[in-house]
C-alpha cells in the first residue's frame, strides 16, 4: 500500500475516532445470556449530544428497521441496524436515520444506537440511545431462530442515555 494512502487511511481513522464514534462490534462485553453488558458513552459523544440538545431521558418514536417500516411482524438480525426517527428529538429532526447494533441472544431484543444521520445537511453525529417498548413488547417470539428476533411491532421508543447499562 503506498505510503500516502496508508497515511490517509490512518488520518481518517483518527478523525472518526475523535468524533466520538467508536467501533461497537467486538468491544462490548456480553453477559452470560448473550446480551450486551455496560458500556460508557464517550465524552465526545456526550458533548455532541449537548450541542444537539439531546438530554438523558428525551424520547421519540422510531421505526426499528428502515427496510421493514410498518410491517408486522418484523425480523431483526444480530448486527448493524438502520432505524428511522419518526418524531423530532432535540435538534434531531425526523426522519433522521439512527445507526446502531442489535443483539438477539437474550429473551428480548437489545438495540443500542451510536450514530444519527441528519438528512438535511448530510452530517453524522455520534449519539448514545436505546430502543425500548413497555410491557415486554421487545420480547422475541418463540419461533425466533438463533441470531434473529421476530417482533410483533415495527415501532418502539428511542431514549437518549448517557451510558448503556
Amino acid at each position: 500500500m503506498p505510503r500516502t494512502k496508508a497515511l490517509f487511511l490512518f488520518s481518517a481513522l483518527l478523525l472518526w475516532m475523535s468524533s466520538g464514534c467508536t467501533p461497537t462490534l467486538g468491544n462490548v462485553r456480553l453477559r452470560s445470556d448473550g446480551t450486551p453488558g455496560p458500556e460508557a458513552c464517550p465524552e465526545e459523544t456526550l458533548k455532541a449530544m449537548r450541542y444537539m440538545k439531546l438530554h438523558v431521558g428525551d424520547a421519540a418514536l422510531v421505526e426499528l428497521d428502515a427496510n421493514q417500516m410498518g410491517a408486522s411482524p418484523i425480523t431483526l438480525y444480530d448486527g448493524p441496524v438502520e432505524s428511522v426517527l419518526e418524531r423530532d428529538i432535540g435538534n434531531l429532526d425526523g426522519p433522521a436515520r439512527l445507526y446502531g447494533r442489535v443483539w438477539t441472544s437474550g429473551p428480548q431484543v437489545v438495540i443500542r444506537y451510536y450514530e444519527a444521520h441528519l438528512l438535511d445537511g448530510g452530517e453524522k453525529v455520534p449519539i448514545c440511545a436505546v430502543a425500548r417498548l413497555g410491557n415486554g413488547q421487545l420480547r422475541k417470539r418463540p419461533e425466533s431462530k438463533p441470531g434473529t428476533a421476530i417482533l410483533d411491532f415495527s415501532i418502539a421508543s428511542v431514549f437518549i442515555v448517557d451510558s448503556f447499562r
